[in-house]
């Protein structure tokens, strides 16, 4: 089941009694959309404030500052580290900029929220984590906010505690449409700059919630295609995954669906927990079915989620917030954020090789550690295998 979080340092935190001052890496749609509307969520209630925004674009990050009313806008991340000093930055750039981005909030002292991919790379990760603080921080998490919110905390509970009896078989299913025009983007679709397909852009956050509900996977068996974009990465996936409680589960990643639909069910010995929405759930969207036999007293508490917190940005915020200010490692960082990164490059690896891949087995040397084509003939840049008609 999900790790017991760090005990709190034993120093006193540097951020008591003041607001967190936060900076803003990427003047994009992730980050107009979902940072800034968090962090000004979290402002308007004392907590945080937004001294700085970055781009590499001055036009763009300029009228994002004024937009936003941010008092400074940069096109230098390591100037606005050094002039700024920001507690907190939040990394919104493409996946290809995360690790050093990331790395140089470390070393300047701030602790990062970074979108999803990750990096694109395990190396890359471990390299971030050897970076982070060794008490107290900083610390780099990543944003999984579908973990976050009333429903997802309570199944988890339920889970944790034996409510619904072993967790037998799962479905985990991001089935979503992207066109053409989508992969116009210049680093969408390419090894190098997204790190893979649906699996790694699109899938992670199902698989990220399922491993969060279900614990460590032990092995997986998988498979990839490229059925419909001329891209260097696949555009459909499926997984056999082995979870360490024996639990049995079916993932399925695509960007060819034109009826789109993000799922997770999960089987237990006394009832079925599924899981339907698109990108953010909330209470309405779980429903918990109890096997034949359970006592309808018991099965009615099941279903108080309590009070409706949908997962979203401002709900992972909201406790990466609580966590720096006592001094604890958060949630989706260090370990428990590697291990969906894990997950999908050993899926990969299985794809690429036709083997079954194993929890652990992939690390310095492997070729799959540094990137998640492996060199897998076919498959790595410059080795297009023939798309089917």
């Amino acid at each position: 089941m999900p790790r017991t979080p760090n005990a709190p340092s034993t120093l006193s935190s540097p951020f008591a009694g003041r607001r967190i001052r936060a900076a803003v890496v990427g003047a994009g749609a992730i980050g107009r959309g979902s940072h800034l509307p968090a962090l000004a969520r979290l402002a308007a209630e004392g907590e945080t404030e937004v001294v700085a925004a970055v781009d590499i674009d001055a036009k763009a990050v300029e009228a994002f500052r004024a937009e936003a009313g941010i008092p400074h806008a940069y096109t230098d991340l390591d100037r606005m580290l050094a002039e700024q000093r920001p507690d907190l930055v939040t990394v919104c750039t493409p996946p290809t900029l995360h690790r050093d981005q990331t790395l140089a909030a470390l070393r300047a002292g701030a602790w990062v929220w970074c979108e999803k991919p990750p990096v694109p790379s395990l190396a890359d990760f471990d390299a971030i984590e050897a970076a982070e603080g060794t008490d107290g921080g900083p610390y780099a998490s990543i944003v999984f906010q579908h973990r976050f919110g009333s429903a997802a905390t309570h199944v988890r509970r339920l889970l944790a505690r034996g409510a619904l009896g072993r967790p037998l078989v799962a479905h985990c299913q991001t089935t979503w449409y992207r066109d053409t025009a989508y992969y116009a983007v210049p680093w969408r679709g390419r090894w190098a700059t997204e790190g893979g397909g649906p699996a790694m852009g699109h899938g992670i956050h199902q698989m990220d919630l399922l491993l969060d509900l279900l614990g460590p996977w032990s092995e997986v068996r998988g498979m990839a295609a490229r059925l419909v974009h001329d891209v260097e990465t696949e555009d459909v996936s499926t997984a056999l995954v082995r979870f360490g409680n024996g639990a049995l589960a079916t993932v399925v990643n695509s960007v060819l669906s034109p009826d789109e639909v993000s799922r997770i069910r999960i089987d237990c010995e006394r009832a079925t927990v599924e899981l339907t929405h698109l990108y953010g759930h909330s209470n309405e969207d779980w429903r918990i079915t109890p096997a034949p036999g359970v006592p309808a007293v018991e099965a009615a508490a099941w279903q108080d989620f309590g009070p409706d917190v949908p997962s979203s940005h401002l709900a992972q915020l909201r406790e990466l917030i609580a966590s720096m200010r006592a001094g604890e490692r958060p949630r989706s960082s260090g370990p428990d954020g590697r291990t969906s990164l894990e997950l999908i490059t050993a899926l990969y690896r299985s794809a690429f090789t036709d083997t079954t891949v194993r929890a652990g087995e992939i690390g310095p040397g492997d070729p799959y550690y540094t990137a998640l084509h492996g060199g897998a003939a076919g498959w790595a840049p410059g080795e297009r295998e023939e798309v089917p008609a």
